[in-house]
């Protein structure tokens, strides 16, 4: 068995989790929700339709970043 390198002890926010957990919950979450905000568009392209998906899951990655960041600067 090779020697242990190095390891870790995070003091404060493991932003690891806040990745994996944002990477998950906007998947989960936010796929739905930018399906169910392009049926009152008007999506005619397949360029508006990935312009439309870009902008409406940014948001949603971020508000998702967020209230991660903070549930773990909390709780964590």
């Amino acid at each position: 068995m090779p020697d242990r390198i190095g390891s870790t002890d995070p003091e404060g926010v493991d932003h690891g989790w806040v990745l994996q957990v944002t990477f998950a919950l906007t998947i989960v979450v936010g796929a739905p929700l930018v399906a169910l905000a392009s049926l009152g568009a008007t999506l005619p392209t397949w360029s508006d339709r990935a312009v439309f998906a870009v902008r409406i899951g940014a948001v949603v990655w971020f508000l998702t970043a967020a209230g991660v960041y903070l549930y773990a600067r909390r709780y964590r």
